[in-house]
């Protein structure tokens, strides 16, 4: 039987060497009770298979249920993770850090990711610089702990070391989504409410690309949500980015004359530049200009099947497939662009 140890830490501020400490244990391969903010989890390295197979053991919990692994930032999500859905980048940018347990495809099959929104666990698993897999600490069917002397009963001498950091903040395990297969399906509600969940699996993101973001992409990004508005339909959210865009501007003058012209007050707009995390979060970009398909595509590679010139997409016909820029242009040059994006839009209504 084993010794266990147990220590106290500030859940606010806990102390770096105690930190340190465990994070030592966990990559020899001991293991780790620890709090997270929905109820206290037993930390393993997941690359020392002795350690998982004895998780499982104290755990009672059938081999063929596999542990989550708990990741300290969201960007490591793609180190597990394969063919990432739009959906999960936005369940992510939702809720990460936070009570969400997101199944994955990976390149062996499946992965559980959670990014928990504590301080000890976020120290602690990145601390341990190894991948660490933690299941609630109690016996599998029992009730999960929210403190950590629940936590602990039922494990003294079966673990290395315990972690004090108080009550848990939810107390409650964290909501399980399954986005392997579209629509996604919620497995278990948790801390996070089934209708929060569902008010991201029900929408699309469609994101417009420019230069500057603050012409082609505004008219078109404006225009399609005021016909959404006006359709009544909720299920999809709009954005509008620039391959070269100067963060913080509005849209242009011309712009703004030529959206009020048609009732849409754009002086909310602030212009931002294109970024991956935006490209992978939406399903469906268009651009206006090939420059800018070629962009999106070296950002993120395997945006190649949702990418499209914008008069591709509705097949508008024409000898030029690019809408340019108007940019420095008279008036009249704007509301002509304006009226190509805007059949455009007219157009996509029918298909999306």
């Amino acid at each position: 039987m084993t010794s266990t140890e147990i220590i106290k830490l500030d859940p606010q501020n806990p102390e770096k060497r105690k930190i340190l400490y465990a994070a030592q244990i966990l990559r020899r391969g001991g293991l780790v009770i620890f709090p997270t903010e929905t109820v206290y989890g037993i930390g393993a390295n997941l690359l020392k298979e002795a350690t998982i197979r004895r998780l499982y053991q104290i755990k009672q919990r059938s081999p063929d249920k596999p542990f989550s692994i708990h990741i300290s930032r969201k960007e490591e999500a793609e180190n597990y993770a394969s063919d990432i859905p739009a959906v999960a980048y936005r369940l992510m940018d939702k809720f990460w850090p936070g009570p969400l347990t997101l199944i994955l495809k990976s390149n062996s099959g499946s992965v559980g990711l959670r990014f928990p929104d504590n301080e000890i666990a976020q120290r602690l698993i990145k601390s341990a610089e190894v991948p660490i897999v933690a299941p609630s600490a109690n016996i599998s069917d029992a009730p999960p702990p929210i403190n950590f002397e629940d936590a602990i009963r039922g494990f003294k001498g079966l673990v290395e070391l315990g972690i004090d950091g108080g009550r848990t903040k939810f107390g409650r395990e964290s909501t399980i989504v399954d986005v392997r297969l579209m629509p996604a399906k919620i497995v278990r509600e948790g801390a996070i409410k089934r209708e929060d969940i569902e008010d991201i699996l029900n929408k699309k993101v469609i994101l417009f690309v420019c230069t500057g973001n603050s012409c082609r992409s505004v008219m078109a990004k404006f225009y399609l949500e005021k016909r959404l508005k006006e359709l009544g339909r909720q299920d999809i959210e709009v954005l509008s980015r620039g391959i070269a865009a100067y963060e913080g501007l509005g849209a242009t003058p011309e712009v703004k004359q030529i959206l009020e012209e048609q009732g849409i007050d754009s002086s909310s707009h602030i212009s931002q530049r294109l970024s991956p995390a935006a490209i992978k979060k939406s399903d469906l970009v268009l651009v206006m200009e090939k420059p800018q398909e070629e962009e999106v595509r070296r950002l993120v590679p395997e945006a190649e099947n949702k990418v499209f010139l914008l008069k591709e997409f509705v097949k508008l016909e024409g000898i030029d497939a690019n809408i340019y820029d108007p940019i420095g242009k008279p008036l009249e040059v704007h509301r002509e662009t304006f009226m190509v994006i805007k059949e455009a839009i007219e157009r996509m209504l029918k298909i999306i």
